[in-house]
Formats: structure tokens, C-alpha cells, sequence
């Protein structure tokens, strides 16, 4: 494929996203939009996203074809994208250029003299979020690229001025190596995307190249509780911000910590053992602990005052997909989450153990074949602080089964360690069990990064439901 270079996209006007969709994929194509661009798209579907972009000017098209790119002289597609796309395969034949989604949000980064990128396995969106919300309360004017859906800035885009940029940089395929960060936060490196990256080692290597695209006179804001990102910072030539929670040697860390009935933290915020803040958030759980440091130690950096950190924090309540309330009936709360990895399984349900509920339903989809393969053993382990697990059938997203996983084998592994786990593979039976089983006081979460949060949909459907704020 013909990949266009930055300064060959000064001579394009019409812009075409295959799989404009996408949460950023439908971000990208506002941005452009606001920058003068004729922008189209399609998908395989119709949505919320899709509806949002019609209504701001952009042309969808509902399904993929060639004469969709008709006027394109510029294609921009996403690693979730078949090669063989006819949209794909007729830029090819025409010589349109062809550019990947992580390229051109590299580009749009280059433009802002300060440009944020949060990376990590785990806690990309919300940390992104809470940045977002903190800048703003700063009146910095940010434009934001998010991964979510974040209410206070009506979605997952925000156009604002052109000095700040924030982003999230997934290290899927290496894409963040296309960025351009001024001030790159690294959260947490974790074995994950195995379909791609070989081992940890691997995975290590790429985040060492990504932090090695920082300038000399940039800064790189690193959770040193985690041993691979401290291996990776010592190769950092730039500014190092460090924070933890548990690390004395951290140059931000939070103390005195205490936690309310919703499980949300309370603590002190220390800065070179000198007491800066202290801060009540509204998110709940350990990680969102680590998460708030990390937001602190990047806005305090780019000259944000204590009191736009300390109200960004706490008008901050969460994120669509992040421990997101549903609804309430006959008692019985249903939370949604986005938890796919085993360390985010344990961290959500750790928060939830600290709501005391009688009873915790974990309701998972595994994401991907590969994922749930490889990581079979820790996925087993991850669901100690739930007391019913069900889990349904994976979720294939861009794989094929190869019939080598299958979610029943999961849920005899948790069985086998000890808990009450049962595999049911379609949403209607998942939803009548729970009707048969679950009682006043339970919560239930529904936790994956496909489509399972249908199941607390249906089973709040038609019932008297309570919002809770």
C-alpha cells in the first residue's frame, strides 16, 4: 500500500475513514472536519457515532463498497480493517494514498507544541480523561482524543485551541511508535496483545522506543510500582516525573488513603515527601489511585495550578465502560466495565468487594482467542473477589476460531480454583439465570471489551429502573 507522508497531506481535501465507527476512528475524522477537510466514511453499521458525525456534515455509508471512495484522495483505515476491504483494495488499484489511523493521529500531534500521550497496558482512558478534565478546569483550552466516551466533552473528541494535545497511545501493533509526544505518561506494562507481540521482552522493547521519542527537553511521567516500567524509564534521555503508590522513592505518592461506602479514595497527595493536596475522588478503586497520580504529576508538569488539579479530580465521575452504573431494580445495582485484561478484572472487582455487597456477579466475555489462550491461567486467577463468575461465549473481534479456546475450558479453570463459576454461552440464558438467581443487595457487573454490557441492558429492560448518581 502507497503510505502518504505528512507533507504530502497539505495537498489533500477530500478524506475517506474505512471504519469511521470506531471510537477513534470517528474522533480523527471530527478533527479534520474542524480542520477544513471534506471528510466521509463507512462502516459495516449504523450507531450512535455514525449519527453524531452525519449530523456535524460528514457522509456515511452503511456498508463498504467501492464507489464509496469515488472522490477520496485520501484513505485512512485501521489495523481492524481486512486488507482485502473492497474500499482498500480499489485506492490500491487507483493509486489513491493509503494511510493508517495511527499514522495520522501521529501527524495531528506533531502540530501542538505540547502534546500529551498516556500509554500503559491498563487505564489508558480514564487517566486520559482525568488529565482532560483537570486542563480544562485550567482553562488551557485542550483539544482531546479520547478512547471513551467522556460526558463533559459530549463524547470522545473535544476541538480546542493548538497548543495542547492529549491522547491516548496503545501500543497494539507498535502504533504508538507514530506518535510525536512532548510529555508521554507511562502507567503499566503488562503481557497483552499476544497476537502480536512475542513475550513481555517484546513488549518492554516497544515501550522503550516509545519513550525514546520524547525530546531531550520533554518529560516522561512513569508509575515506578511497576518493575517494567522502571526497567524502561532508566533508558529515558529526557525529563523523569515518577509516581506510586507503594514506592518511597516516587516523586509523587499518595498517603493516609481511605476508601467510603462506593469505594471511592480519599488521600493525601505528597510531592517529594511535602504534603501538595488532598483530594476526594468520585471514581472508585485502588487503581484509580494510581491512575489520579498520574494525571497530577502530568498537569502539576505543565504548569496546571493545585486548585484546577484538585477541582478536575473531583468533578471527574468516571468514564462510559469504566465501573459505569446501568441502573438499579428490585435492589439488585448492575455495573458496566470494560475490564478485559486479568489485572483490570481484579482491580474492578477489588473495588467492588470494598462496596460490601452480599453477592458479586462477574459476568465476562473473554476478548479475542488469543488473549484468552495465552493469558488462560492468570484469566483463572482474576475473579477471587467475585462470588458468582458466569462466562460467555468470547468475543472473536478482528480473529478466527481456530478452535484451540473455548470460554467453557475458562470457566472450568476458575472452577477448578475455587469458585462458583458457570459457562453459559448466549445473552438470553445468561439473563434468565440471573432473573432465577440474583437477590436484592447484589451487584452485578458485566465485564468485557465487546459487547456484554447488553446483558445488564436486558436484564433491566421492562423493570422499574432506579438511576443512582
Amino acid at each position: 500500500m502507497e503510505q502518504l507522508s505528512f507533507l504530502d497531506l497539505k495537498k489533500v481535501k477530500n478524506v475517506h475513514f474505512v471504519g469511521i465507527g470506531g471510537i477513534s476512528m470517528s474522533g480523527l475524522a471530527e478533527i479534520l472536519l474542524n480542520l477544513g477537510f471534506n471528510v466521509s466514511g463507512s462502516d459495516m453499521k449504523s450507531s450512535d457515532i455514525t449519527s453524531k458525525l452525519e449530523k456535524k456534515g460528514i457522509k456515511i455509508y452503511i456498508g463498504h463498497s467501492e464507489e464509496n471512495i469515488n472522490n477520496a484522495e485520501l484513505i485512512v483505515y485501521t489495523a481492524a480493517v481486512n486488507k482485502e476491504n473492497p474500499e482498500l483494495s480499489k485506492a490500491r488499484n487507483l493509486g489513491i494514498p493509503i494511510m493508517e489511523r495511527a499514522t495520522l493521529l501521529g501527524y495531528i500531534m506533531k502540530k501542538f507544541p505540547f502534546s500529551i500521550a498516556v500509554s500503559g497496558t491498563h487505564g489508558k482512558t480514564t487517566t486520559t480523561s482525568i488529565i482532560s478534565m483537570i486542563m480544562l478546569k485550567a482553562a488551557l483550552d485542550p483539544t482531546i482524543h479520547i478512547g471513551g466516551k467522556l460526558d463533559a466533552i459530549g463524547g470522545n473528541t473535544k476541538i480546542g485551541g493548538n497548543k495542547y494535545f492529549i491522547a491516548e497511545a496503545c501500543e497494539y501493533v507498535e502504533s504508538f511508535l507514530k506518535f510525536h509526544p512532548f510529555l508521554a505518561v507511562v502507567l503499566n506494562i503488562e503481557a497483552d496483545h499476544l497476537d502480536y507481540f512475542k513475550d513481555i521482552e517484546h513488549i518492554k522493547n516497544a515501550f522503550s522506543k516509545f519513550i525514546s521519542l520524547v525530546p531531550e527537553n520533554g518529560y516522561i511521567v512513569a508509575c515506578i510500582d511497576d518493575k517494567n516500567v522502571s526497567s524502561v524509564l532508566e533508558k529515558a534521555n529526557c525529563n523523569k516525573i515518577t509516581y506510586g503508590i507503594n514506592s518511597d522513592d516516587a516523586m509523587w505518592r499518595a498517603r493516609d488513603i481511605s476508601f467510603n461506602k462506593d469505594s471511592c479514595a480519599s488521600f493525601s497527595v505528597l510531592r517529594h515527601n511535602e504534603k501538595i493536596m488532598d483530594v476526594k475522588l468520585k471514581v472508585p478503586g485502588v487503581h484509580n489511585i494510581s491512575n489520579s497520580l498520574a494525571a497530577i504529576a502530568t498537569c502539576y508538569t505543565l504548569g496546571c495550578s493545585v486548585e484546577s488539579i484538585k477541582s478536575g479530580l473531583e468533578s471527574f465521575i468516571g468514564i462510559h465502560r469504566r465501573f459505569e452504573l446501568k441502573g438499579v431494580t428490585d435492589n439488585i445495582k448492575v455495573v458496566d466495565d470494560y475490564a478485559h485484561h486479568p489485572s483490570e478484572i481484579k482491580a474492578t472487582l477489588k473495588a467492588a468487594r470494598n462496596g460490601n455487597y452480599p453477592r458479586i456477579w462477574s459476568i465476562f466475555q473473554p476478548h479475542t482467542y488469543t488473549r484468552t489462550k495465552f493469558l488462560l491461567n492468570e484469566f483463572s486467577k482474576a475473579f477471587t473477589d467475585a462470588d458468582k463468575v458466569i462466562v460467555a461465549d468470547i468475543y472473536s473481534a478482528r480473529e478466527i476460531d481456530k478452535g484451540e479456546i473455548h470460554s467453557s475450558i475458562l470457566a472450568e479453570r476458575i472452577k477448578q480454583n475455587g469458585q462458583d463459576a458457570i459457562y453459559l454461552p448466549g445473552f438470553d440464558e445468561i439473563v434468565e439465570y440471573l432473573k432465577k438467581n440474583a437477590a436484592p443487595g447484589d451487584l452485578i457487573i458485566t465485564m468485557g471489551a465487546g459487547d456484554i454490557y447488553r446483558v445488564g441492558e436486558m436484564f433491566l429492560k421492562d423493570k422499574q429502573i432506579v438511576a443512582v448518581c
